[in-house]
Protein backbone atom coordinates (compact mmCIF):
# COMPACT_ATOMS: atom_id res chain seq x y z
CA UNK A 1 0.00 0.00 0.00
CA UNK A 2 2.89 1.99 0.75
CA UNK A 3 4.55 1.81 -2.28
CA UNK A 4 1.16 2.43 -4.32
CA UNK A 5 0.87 5.89 -2.50
CA UNK A 6 4.72 6.76 -3.24
CA UNK A 7 4.62 5.53 -6.72
CA UNK A 8 1.34 8.00 -7.08
CA UNK A 9 2.08 12.06 -8.47
CA UNK A 10 2.27 14.70 -6.64
CA UNK A 11 -1.92 15.63 -7.71
CA UNK A 12 -3.12 11.88 -7.25
CA UNK A 13 -2.20 12.34 -3.88
CA UNK A 14 -3.36 15.61 -3.40
CA UNK A 15 -6.61 14.24 -4.72
CA UNK A 16 -6.85 11.24 -1.95
CA UNK A 17 -5.84 13.69 0.61
CA UNK A 18 -9.03 15.78 -0.28
CA UNK A 19 -11.37 13.15 -0.14
CA UNK A 20 -12.01 13.27 3.84
CA UNK A 21 -12.48 17.08 3.71
CA UNK A 22 -15.10 17.29 0.97
CA UNK A 23 -16.58 13.99 2.77
CA UNK A 24 -17.00 14.93 6.09
CA UNK A 25 -15.74 19.05 5.60
CA UNK A 26 -18.64 20.18 7.84
CA UNK A 27 -17.42 17.86 11.29
CA UNK A 28 -13.86 19.78 10.42
CA UNK A 29 -15.11 22.82 10.81
CA UNK A 30 -17.38 22.30 13.76
CA UNK A 31 -14.30 20.61 15.42
CA UNK A 32 -12.32 23.86 14.72
CA UNK A 33 -15.35 25.94 16.72
CA UNK A 34 -14.86 23.60 19.49
CA UNK A 35 -11.06 24.82 19.79
CA UNK A 36 -11.94 28.16 19.34
CA UNK A 37 -14.82 27.63 22.61
CA UNK A 38 -12.08 25.75 24.65
CA UNK A 39 -10.88 29.46 24.93
CA UNK A 40 -14.17 31.07 26.51
CA UNK A 41 -14.84 27.79 28.04
CA UNK A 42 -14.78 29.47 31.62
CA UNK A 43 -17.22 31.89 30.62
CA UNK A 44 -19.64 29.21 29.08
CA UNK A 45 -19.58 27.41 32.23
CA UNK A 46 -20.17 30.00 34.61
CA UNK A 47 -22.83 31.61 32.47
CA UNK A 48 -24.64 28.14 32.23
CA UNK A 49 -24.27 27.47 36.13
CA UNK A 50 -25.26 30.99 37.12
CA UNK A 51 -27.69 32.51 34.80
CA UNK A 52 -29.91 29.58 35.72
CA UNK A 53 -29.11 29.73 39.56
CA UNK A 54 -30.19 33.67 39.20
CA UNK A 55 -32.75 33.49 36.94
CA UNK A 56 -34.74 30.96 38.45
CA UNK A 57 -34.21 32.64 41.83
CA UNK A 58 -35.05 35.90 41.11
CA UNK A 59 -37.93 34.97 38.51
CA UNK A 60 -39.57 32.42 39.77
CA UNK A 61 -39.07 32.05 43.60
CA UNK A 62 -38.19 35.45 44.57
CA UNK A 63 -41.34 37.45 42.12
CA UNK A 64 -43.03 34.21 41.79
CA UNK A 65 -43.50 34.31 45.89
CA UNK A 66 -45.15 37.70 45.70
CA UNK A 67 -47.28 36.67 43.20
CA UNK A 68 -48.39 33.49 44.70
CA UNK A 69 -49.13 35.45 48.14
CA UNK A 70 -51.74 37.24 46.03
CA UNK A 71 -52.90 35.30 43.71
CA UNK A 72 -52.64 31.97 45.02
CA UNK A 73 -50.06 29.00 44.16
CA UNK A 74 -52.35 27.96 40.38
CA UNK A 75 -51.64 31.85 39.75
CA UNK A 76 -50.54 31.57 36.16
CA UNK A 77 -52.49 29.08 33.73
CA UNK A 78 -53.15 26.79 36.83
CA UNK A 79 -49.77 26.21 38.21
CA UNK A 80 -47.35 28.38 40.15
CA UNK A 81 -45.61 31.64 38.75
CA UNK A 82 -41.99 29.31 39.07
CA UNK A 83 -43.46 26.60 37.11
CA UNK A 84 -44.99 29.06 34.42
CA UNK A 85 -42.04 31.18 33.70
CA UNK A 86 -39.10 28.58 33.97
CA UNK A 87 -39.78 27.19 30.45
CA UNK A 88 -39.56 30.79 29.06
CA UNK A 89 -36.53 30.96 30.54
CA UNK A 90 -35.11 27.92 29.40
CA UNK A 91 -35.92 29.22 26.10
CA UNK A 92 -34.45 33.18 26.56
CA UNK A 93 -31.24 31.45 27.44
CA UNK A 94 -31.18 29.33 24.27
CA UNK A 95 -31.74 32.28 22.43
CA UNK A 96 -29.11 34.56 23.88
CA UNK A 97 -26.77 31.57 23.53
CA UNK A 98 -27.77 31.68 19.60
CA UNK A 99 -27.33 35.28 19.52
CA UNK A 100 -24.24 35.14 20.59
CA UNK A 101 -22.91 32.24 18.48
CA UNK A 102 -24.48 33.22 15.43
CA UNK A 103 -23.36 36.96 14.92
CA UNK A 104 -19.56 38.18 16.13
CA UNK A 105 -17.92 34.62 15.16
CA UNK A 106 -19.84 34.96 11.87
CA UNK A 107 -18.45 38.42 11.11
CA UNK A 108 -14.86 37.27 12.03
CA UNK A 109 -14.60 34.28 10.08
CA UNK A 110 -15.83 36.45 6.88
CA UNK A 111 -14.11 39.91 8.19
CA UNK A 112 -11.60 40.53 11.39
CA UNK A 113 -10.21 37.18 11.35
CA UNK A 114 -11.40 35.50 7.75
CA UNK A 115 -10.83 32.04 8.49
CA UNK A 116 -13.44 31.33 6.20
CA UNK A 117 -11.47 31.92 3.16
CA UNK A 118 -9.02 29.74 4.65
CA UNK A 119 -10.83 26.87 5.45
CA UNK A 120 -12.43 27.53 1.29
CA UNK A 121 -9.42 27.95 -0.08
CA UNK A 122 -9.27 23.77 1.27
CA UNK A 123 -11.40 20.73 0.26
CA UNK A 124 -14.31 22.55 2.05
CA UNK A 125 -16.95 24.45 0.24
CA UNK A 126 -18.90 27.23 1.71
CA UNK A 127 -22.24 24.72 2.51
CA UNK A 128 -20.09 23.11 4.75
CA UNK A 129 -18.40 25.85 6.79
CA UNK A 130 -22.07 27.08 7.40
CA UNK A 131 -22.84 23.17 8.46
CA UNK A 132 -19.98 22.95 10.72
CA UNK A 133 -20.94 26.13 12.52
CA UNK A 134 -24.54 24.89 12.91
CA UNK A 135 -23.53 21.97 14.31
CA UNK A 136 -21.17 23.72 16.77
CA UNK A 137 -23.71 26.19 18.09
CA UNK A 138 -26.48 23.12 17.94
CA UNK A 139 -23.84 20.98 20.59
CA UNK A 140 -23.45 24.18 22.90
CA UNK A 141 -27.43 24.85 22.88
CA UNK A 142 -28.41 21.15 23.93
CA UNK A 143 -25.11 21.60 26.63
CA UNK A 144 -26.47 25.00 28.16
CA UNK A 145 -30.15 24.15 27.71
CA UNK A 146 -29.51 20.72 29.63
CA UNK A 147 -27.51 22.41 32.30
CA UNK A 148 -30.33 25.10 32.72
CA UNK A 149 -33.40 21.78 32.70
CA UNK A 150 -31.16 20.41 35.50
CA UNK A 151 -31.48 23.36 37.78
CA UNK A 152 -35.23 23.51 37.08
CA UNK A 153 -35.43 20.08 38.31
CA UNK A 154 -33.53 21.13 41.74
CA UNK A 155 -36.09 24.30 41.53
CA UNK A 156 -39.04 21.62 41.50
CA UNK A 157 -40.15 23.64 38.64
CA UNK A 158 -40.56 20.52 36.29
CA UNK A 159 -44.25 18.81 37.51
CA UNK A 160 -44.57 16.96 33.99
CA UNK A 161 -42.50 13.91 33.33
CA UNK A 162 -42.11 14.74 29.62
CA UNK A 163 -40.61 18.14 31.45
CA UNK A 164 -37.53 16.80 29.12
CA UNK A 165 -38.79 16.91 25.79
CA UNK A 166 -38.67 21.32 26.84
CA UNK A 167 -34.89 20.30 26.37
CA UNK A 168 -35.11 20.03 22.62
CA UNK A 169 -37.41 23.00 22.36
CA UNK A 170 -35.42 25.37 23.59
CA UNK A 171 -32.50 24.11 21.41
CA UNK A 172 -34.52 24.63 18.26
CA UNK A 173 -36.01 28.10 19.92
CA UNK A 174 -32.40 29.14 19.70
CA UNK A 175 -31.80 27.27 16.17
CA UNK A 176 -35.18 28.92 14.81
CA UNK A 177 -33.73 32.64 16.13
CA UNK A 178 -30.33 32.43 15.23
CA UNK A 179 -30.25 30.84 12.09
CA UNK A 180 -32.27 33.90 9.96
CA UNK A 181 -29.62 35.87 12.42
CA UNK A 182 -26.11 34.08 11.08
CA UNK A 183 -28.13 34.87 7.39
CA UNK A 184 -28.23 38.88 7.90
CA UNK A 185 -24.82 38.89 9.42
CA UNK A 186 -23.27 37.08 6.66
CA UNK A 187 -24.71 39.80 4.51
CA UNK A 188 -22.33 42.54 6.46
CA UNK A 189 -19.18 43.67 4.81
CA UNK A 190 -18.18 45.76 8.46
CA UNK A 191 -19.84 46.28 11.74
CA UNK A 192 -21.31 49.78 12.68
CA UNK A 193 -23.62 48.90 15.08
CA UNK A 194 -25.95 46.45 13.44
CA UNK A 195 -25.11 43.58 15.23
CA UNK A 196 -25.63 45.81 18.45
CA UNK A 197 -28.89 47.30 17.26
CA UNK A 198 -30.06 43.59 16.61
CA UNK A 199 -29.33 42.55 20.18
CA UNK A 200 -31.42 46.43 21.50
CA UNK A 201 -34.28 46.45 19.02
CA UNK A 202 -34.73 43.04 18.06
CA UNK A 203 -33.79 40.43 21.06
CA UNK A 204 -34.80 42.93 23.71
CA UNK A 205 -38.57 43.36 23.00
CA UNK A 206 -38.85 39.74 21.62
CA UNK A 207 -37.85 38.60 25.10
CA UNK A 208 -39.87 41.28 26.88
CA UNK A 209 -43.18 40.50 24.89
CA UNK A 210 -43.43 36.89 23.78
CA UNK A 211 -45.24 36.04 26.46
CA UNK A 212 -42.45 34.92 28.65
CA UNK A 213 -42.97 36.71 32.10
CA UNK A 214 -46.27 36.65 31.50
CA UNK A 215 -49.39 35.32 29.05
CA UNK A 216 -49.06 37.21 26.03
CA UNK A 217 -53.10 37.45 26.08
CA UNK A 218 -52.43 39.54 29.21
CA UNK A 219 -50.90 41.89 26.59
CA UNK A 220 -52.95 44.60 24.69
CA UNK A 221 -54.21 43.20 21.04
CA UNK A 222 -52.08 45.71 19.08
CA UNK A 223 -49.14 44.55 20.74
CA UNK A 224 -49.52 40.84 20.51
CA UNK A 225 -48.45 40.46 16.92
CA UNK A 226 -45.18 40.73 18.70
CA UNK A 227 -45.28 37.53 19.94
CA UNK A 228 -46.70 35.52 17.24
CA UNK A 229 -44.06 36.85 14.87
CA UNK A 230 -41.14 36.30 17.68
CA UNK A 231 -39.87 32.63 17.78
CA UNK A 232 -39.37 33.01 21.29
CA UNK A 233 -43.27 33.02 21.89
CA UNK A 234 -43.39 29.94 19.57
CA UNK A 235 -40.80 27.80 21.91
CA UNK A 236 -42.27 29.03 25.22
CA UNK A 237 -45.77 27.66 24.70
CA UNK A 238 -44.71 24.71 23.00
CA UNK A 239 -41.74 24.32 26.00
CA UNK A 240 -44.77 24.84 28.76
CA UNK A 241 -46.56 22.07 27.03
CA UNK A 242 -44.07 19.00 27.54
CA UNK A 243 -43.05 21.30 31.33
CA UNK A 244 -46.17 21.03 32.83
CA UNK A 245 -49.01 19.95 30.36
CA UNK A 246 -49.96 23.35 29.31
CA UNK A 247 -53.65 23.40 27.44
CA UNK A 248 -53.49 24.37 23.95
CA UNK A 249 -54.95 22.60 20.71
CA UNK A 250 -53.43 19.90 19.09
CA UNK A 251 -53.30 22.22 16.03
CA UNK A 252 -51.47 24.94 17.90
CA UNK A 253 -48.82 22.63 18.64
CA UNK A 254 -48.50 21.86 15.28
CA UNK A 255 -48.07 25.19 14.49
CA UNK A 256 -45.14 25.86 16.98
CA UNK A 257 -43.07 23.33 15.63
CA UNK A 258 -43.57 23.87 12.00
CA UNK A 259 -42.81 27.69 12.64
CA UNK A 260 -39.64 27.21 14.37
CA UNK A 261 -38.48 24.71 12.01
CA UNK A 262 -39.14 26.78 8.86
CA UNK A 263 -37.35 29.27 10.38
CA UNK A 264 -34.46 27.31 11.40
CA UNK A 265 -34.26 25.67 7.94
CA UNK A 266 -34.68 29.21 6.20
CA UNK A 267 -32.14 30.51 7.62
CA UNK A 268 -29.70 28.23 7.16
CA UNK A 269 -30.48 27.05 3.72
CA UNK A 270 -30.47 30.89 2.89
CA UNK A 271 -27.03 31.71 4.59
CA UNK A 272 -25.20 28.44 3.02
CA UNK A 273 -26.15 30.44 -0.55
CA UNK A 274 -24.91 33.95 0.93
CA UNK A 275 -21.52 32.33 1.71
CA UNK A 276 -21.20 30.44 -1.45
CA UNK A 277 -21.15 34.23 -3.18
CA UNK A 278 -19.07 35.39 -0.47
CA UNK A 279 -16.36 33.43 -0.71
CA UNK A 280 -16.07 32.20 -4.05
CA UNK A 281 -15.99 35.61 -5.43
Amino acid sequence: MTETLTSLSDADRARLAAVKPRRFGGWYVAEHRFRVMRSYLQTVLVTGIGNPLLYLFAMGVGLGSLVSSNLGPNAVDGVSYLEFVAPALLCTAAVTVASEEFTYPILLGFKWNPTFYGMNSAPIVPGQIIDGIVISVTARLLGTSVLYFVFMLLFGAVPSPAGFVAVFVAVLTGLAFGAPVMAYVSTLERDTGQIAMLMRFVLLPMTLFSGTFFPLGSMPVYLQWIGWLSPLWHGTELARVFAYGAAEPLWLTAAHVLYLAALFIVGWVWTRRIAARRLNK
